[in-house]
């Protein structure tokens, strides 16, 4: 197992990606410490990792107080002698599918307030912790916004970039003590609760167009499931990643790399630059 004898903490456990990659580290091998300000959804997760036999303990904790977040790293590590793996997914509360300029200033912020002083309190907390014991693992999530320009995304858009930022800083920081620091960035999962709940009420006919526009927009033609992010996460926190750190593992498909709408396949449009004798160079 890649995360066995490891003690992983997640903030925000409660949420479907938090509780998917809790559950990803647990089938791992790893001891899982859930963590979530709704203490009743963090444990509807713990029962599915009990029932399949994994080693999970719960705890309410606010991800944006720093007394709460420190007592429970500090409890983790004292109690069970390290912190070897520590996430973050806490919810954002954003308003996206608006333009910036028809946005008030509290919609706007209050995502990359939550996003920045959650990441900084549980970063570093664990950042610590980790330095004291020369190893660790901080992973981080964000979306495609992170990567490109994408309208309608609001304050989250602004959000997953100083989370991506954040944790580059982070990992240059704690590199020489042997933490690593890596973010994950999603292109939307369309079975995570988000998606699921937002599709309910708009009906299964505009929910589909949607779900094909966004896997237009993708090299591969599809978005990644939840249990993509999670093996993923599982993957950046094992030793087998043991040199990366201070990036962004891609997960969205390819989006972040050029809007692939239209391809050689959809559209006969064939660029100028296509050899030197055109090029003009």
């Amino acid at each position: 197992m890649l995360l066995q004898n490891k003690n992983a903490i997640i903030f925000g456990a409660g949420g479907s990606l938090g509780g998917a990659v809790a559950q990803a580290f647990a089938a791992a091998g790893a001891q899982v410490f859930l963590s979530g300000i709704h203490l009743e959804s963090v444990e509807n997760t713990a029962v599915k990792i009990r029932t399949a036999g994994g080693n999970v303990h719960t705890r309410q904790v606010d991800a944006l107080d720093k007394t709460e977040v420190d007592a429970f790293v500090s409890w983790v590590a004292g109690q069970y002698g390290s912190v070897d793996i520590c996430f973050n997914a806490i919810g954002l509360e954003d308003v996206q599918d608006m333009p910036l300029t028809e946005m008030s200033v509290e919609d706007f912020t209050r995502p990359i307030s939550r996003a920045i002083q959650s990441q900084f309190l549980t970063g570093t907390a664990a950042g610590r912790v980790m330095s004291r014991q020369g190893k660790g693992v901080i992973l981080s999530l964000t979306a495609t916004p992170g990567g490109i320009g994408y309208p309608g995304t609001g304050g989250f858009g602004v959000a997953c970039c100083a989370i991506e930022s954040f944790s580059r800083n982070l990992a240059s920081e704690l590199g020489r003590s042997g933490v690593r620091v890596v973010n994950i960035r999603s292109g939307g999962s369309p079975d995570s609760r988000v998606f699921v709940d937002a599709f309910a009420s708009i009906g299964n006919e505009l929910a589909s167009q949607i779900i094909g526009t966004m896997e237009g927009d993708t090299m591969l033609k599809k978005l990644p499931g939840m249990m993509d992010i999670a093996n993923t996460a599982v993957f950046a926190a094992s030793d087998w990643t043991a040199m990366i750190t201070g990036t962004t593992i891609d997960v969205t498909g390819g989006t972040t790399s050029a809007l692939n709408y239209k391809t050689s396949h959809d559209t006969a449009f064939i660029p100028p630059f296509t050899s030197p004798e055109n090029s003009g160079f």
